[in-house]
């Protein structure tokens, strides 16, 4: 099992690709696969069978996942998208933004 350094909620930017610099919201992380799904970010089209009686089927579009070393969280203060360090603090580990040393 690997470690991912963002969590599910927290705001992230693009640094390369095809959504390269594009921003937004984590909605899934999957650290067996080492992948997040983001809001937003890597839109495909999925055809979709009717399930039931009466309800339609067709194609809609959906985020799919993009590898987490795609990624880089923003700070919530500075707004920059930064690396995650760990501080300990009476026993509790929290994640600090490399370049302004706020929480995150």
């Amino acid at each position: 099992m690997s470690k991912v350094h963002v969590k599910t909620g927290d705001e992230v930017v693009v640094i390369n690709g095809k959504y390269r610099g594009k921003r937004g919201k984590v909605m899934q992380v999957s650290p067996s696969e080492g992948k997040v799904i983001v809001e937003g970010v890597n839109i495909v089209k999925k055809h979709v069978k009717p399930k039931k009686m009466g309800e339609p089927g067709g194609i809609i579009e959906a985020e799919s996942a993009l590898y987490a070393d795609k990624v880089q969280l923003v700070c919530p203060k500075c707004g920059q998208p930064t690396r995650v360090g760990k501080k300990i603090e009476d026993g509790k580990k929290t994640r600090v933004c490399k370049k302004c040393g706020a929480e995150v």
